[in-house]
This record gives structure tokens, sequence and C-alpha cells, in this order.
């Protein structure tokens, strides 16, 4: 049991199925790590230990009864940007401290009803702002790989926890990389879903055309075990989309059933020459492209294609999501649910004091510009501008897709870095430049590791796909990771027994 936290999802669920454990027992074990090891990490904001091990009980008396759900019993965390109902729900900000939902998110009634155990809500950046995990009230967290590192954001405690070896699986968010950018600094896979798959009934809003809800594991297959309870059509979410919901584990599995020597015989890879531009560290480059030619090996070809200039992305992004972020974050005023200032003289006064008392500075930042770009002066300049350019890169896109089936990149232009690194908002943000185009377009992408830097630090390669193309993306990585071992490296702190 001591290495347990090293199984996958697929061993854990053959592990319970033989009765090699039970539910309580691994349920006790990953527990026993959090309450160890936690304090290293700050990964979780709030523990739900003793409802997981009545779960876990009732999971092993239901499975013993016939129940043949196969993720019956197998223990994951929640970002806690999602309601779950009688639990706290922060989204990592003072603002909303004490709020505890009245209703699940559909996310976590999916997951509730495919029988997953669910030991808590992850630290994340105040309101999913953020790419470091710094700007929450709860504190930053550390990078498992190495404590004085970052484990990138928004979704930094989630990408934490699995590498931490805390849980197998956790929920992220993924408005401009929060995914995929925390997962290549902690050596995992991570997937951002096409917008609409999954529901964001329940999810704390950011950006609300760009917020896509999606999965984090060590492995692609990890990734998909947990996205599977998670999509569908949801009418209770306006942007929800009907559309087949395919199988990916079964998919995964007649992937490797026919696969020859060279299982990715036929597969287009587009390279475009803007993601290797400048800004990008030179260990990264040579990690993503040695994947590549990996790829090619194993039968990929590699073209071409060419995209929108990242930094134009990044500035067309920068001014809709704060945009949308002024709109959404208008609802917490103090006085209606979560912080309320002391004492208000007024109206105006306990507006402007719970507001300013709640939200921490990245997220006023955040709602200053984007109240600036809405308004009256200034809409047409920015706003509409920005508007009618994501529509010319979601053309690059299309363009791109008729040369090649998925596009790769780097995930981000650098590894961890260094806690004490006080980065300007500007350089924060560059830290998403290659992530945002996919949120912009609404496509899925996902982030797979493919090596470690001359410091041990992981780093992260960027498959993207066309819509409603997360079998493919799942498959290509996981047919990569049957024959690389990068998604078996550990942490420090996974390596740690209790």
């Amino acid at each position: 049991m001591s290495e347990i936290h090293h199984l996958s999802i697929q061993q854990l669920i053959t592990g319970l199925q033989n009765k090699q454990f039970s539910s309580l027992e691994l349920t006790e074990h990953f527990i026993k790590r959090i309450d160890a090891l936690d304090s290293k990490i700050n990964s979780f904001i709030t523990h739900t230990s003793e409802t997981a091990l009545a779960q876990a009980q009732a999971a092993d008396e239901m499975r013993a009864q016939g129940d043949k759900r196969p993720l019956l019993g197998v223990p994951m965390a929640h970002k806690d940007i999602f309601c779950t109902q009688g639990v706290l729900t922060t989204c990592g900000s003072k603002m909303l401290h004490n709020f505890v939902s009245p209703y699940n998110a559909t996310i976590v009634n999916g997951i509730d009803k495919a029988g997953m155990i669910s030991l808590g809500k992850l630290n994340m950046d105040e309101f999913a702002m953020g790419s470091d995990n710094s700007s929450s009230y709860y504190g930053t967290v550390q990078n498992p790989w190495s404590l004085d590192r970052v484990p990138g954001g928004s979704s930094g405690g989630s990408a934490a926890a699995v590498a931490a070896g805390f849980v197998p699986v956790t929920t992220g968010s993924d408005t401009g990389g929060s995914i995929r950018q925390p997962a290549s600094f902690c050596g995992l896979t991570g997937i951002k879903p096409t917008y609409g798959r999954v529901s964001r009934f329940g999810m704390i809003a950011y950006a609300s055309s760009l917020d896509q809800a999606g999965s984090m594991g060590r492995s692609a297959k990890d990734c998909a075990y947990l996205l599977q309870p998670m999509v569908g059509h949801d009418p209770r979410d306006a942007t929800s989309i009907k559309h087949d919901i395919p199988d990916y584990v079964q998919d995964i599995h007649d992937a490797e059933a026919a696969a020859g020597d060279q299982p990715l015989a036929g597969l287009r890879i587009g390279v475009a020459k803007e993601y290797f531009s400048n800004g990008l560290n030179a260990e990264v480059e040579q990690a993503v492209r040695s994947a590549l030619q990996q790829y090619e090996a194993l039968g990929a070809t590699i073209v071409e294609v060419n995209i929108t200039d990242p930094e134009i992305t990044l500035a067309t992004y920068y001014m809709l999501a704060p945009a949308e972020a002024s709109s959404n974050l208008s609802r917490f005023d103090g006085v209606r649910f979560g912080y309320r200032c002391e004492n208000p003289t007024d109206l105006i006064d306990l507006y402007t004091r719970s507001r300013s008392e709640g939200f921490g500075p990245e997220v006023q930042r955040r709602i200053l510009m984007g109240t600036y770009a809405l308004s009256a002066g200034y809409f047409d300049a920015y706003y509409t501008k920005a508007q009618k350019i994501r529509r010319l890169i979601i053309k690059d896109f299309d363009d791109a897709f008729t040369n090649c089936d998925v596009i790769a990149s780097p995930t981000a232009p650098t590894a961890a870095y260094k806690l004490s690194e006080d980065l300007d908002p500007a350089s924060m943000y560059l830290g998403d430049v290659y992530t945002i185009g996919v949120n912009l377009a609404g496509l899925p992408a996902i982030s797979q590791p493919v090596g470690l830097n001359s410091e041990g630090l992981p780093i992260g390669l960027q498959l993207i796909g066309q819509h409603w193309q997360e079998s493919k993306l799942l498959t290509t990585a996981h047919l990569f990771q049957q024959h690389t071992d990068h998604h078996l490296q550990h942490s420090a702190i996974a390596q740690e027994t209790v």
C-alpha cells in the first residue's frame, strides 16, 4: 500500500475489482498523505475526509452487491471553482470565504453519479485569474517537483495535488490555459475540451465565452476516465451544446488494439513557426522538438502551418476576458452572499468597501481593465476590435486544419519559475501566450509531459484538435505515452512515503 498513489486509474479499478484493496483503504491512504504532506504545498482549501470515508465504505458495500461502475470508489478532488452542495466553495477569494453552495455543479453531479469520492476542494488563483497560483486568498501553492517553484495557474492546486500523489485525478477549469499550463509545470497531462462540451452550470464564471471545465491526471488515459462523466448536454447551461458523446476510454483501447509498429501512421501534426518565436526557452524548445521527432518515429507526419501571431492573440484575450470578468463579477456586491464589509455608512460605501476588501489586487486589476474596455468612449476602439480579431483567429485555425489533424506547440514558454520571481502582470500574462488562442477559438487541447529540463523540472507539449476531437487528442497522447516514460516520472513529494 505504500506506493498505491503511483497507480493509474486503470490499475486502481483493477485492484478494486480484484479485491487487492478496498475503496476505504484507498481513501485512507490518500487522506493520510494529504494530512502528512500538504502543509508543504498548500494544495487543498477544504478537506472532506469524513464524508469521503463514509462514501468509500458505501462504495465497498455497493461493489460487493454487484455494482459494476468502473469508477466506483476511486478518489478525486475538485478545483474550488465548482459549486458543491453543503461544502465551502471559495473560488480562492476572500469574497466567497463563507459561501457554502446550496447545489452541485453539473459536473460534480456527473462525477458523483459515477461513484467517485471527493477528498475536498483545491486551491486556485482567485476567481481563476492568474498563471502561478499566487493570487489565492488562501496562500500560494508550491510545486511538488521543487518547493521553491510555482505550480502554474489558475488550477495550481489541482495540478499540485496530483503531482504530489494526493489524488489520482482532479477537475480543473481553463479560460486561457489554466489546465494546460499547470499540467506542464507539474509534469501532468491535462485536457481542455471543446467549448460547450462540458456544462458550465455551477462553475463560478470568469469569462463566460472562454471558460471550460476539464480533467487532469498523470496520463491521457487517466484524463479520459475522469472526463467521461463530465461531458454531455445540460439544458441548464445555455452554452452547452448537443453533440455525440464518444466513449473516450474505449476509443483509447480500440486504438491500442489496432496499433502496429507505427501506431500514429497517417496522423498529420501541424507545426507553426509562430509557436517557436522569441521568448521561448531553449530547453523547452529542445524538449518539444525532440518529442515531435518521437511522434515522427511512431508514424506521424510533420507539416508546416500558419496561425495568428501569439502576441496578437494574447492582446485580444486580455481585452475580452477582463471585459467579461467585469460583467460577471458585478454580482459580488456585498448584499446577497459572500463577503460584506463591516458597518457600511450607506449603499455606495457597502459596494465600494465590500468589493475593494473582498477582491485581491489581480482581480481588481482585471475588473478595471474590463470596465475601461466596455466604457462608452472606448467600446468600439477596444472591445469591438478585439471581437473582430477573434474571428480572424478562428479562421486561421480553420485554415490550418485543412492541412493537418492536430497542431503541436510548447504548452508554456518556460518551465516552472521560482516563487521569489516577482513578475509584473504583463510578464505573468506571457505565460499563457501559447494556450489562449485555443480558448478564443473554442477548440479542445491537451498538454502532456515530454521531458525534464537541466534543473529537473517538467516540460509540456500541447496538442490542439478540431472541434469535438477530444478523443483524437486523448488517443494520440496515449499512444505517445505507450512508447515513452515522461508521464511516469515522479515529483519529490510523490516519492515521499508516510
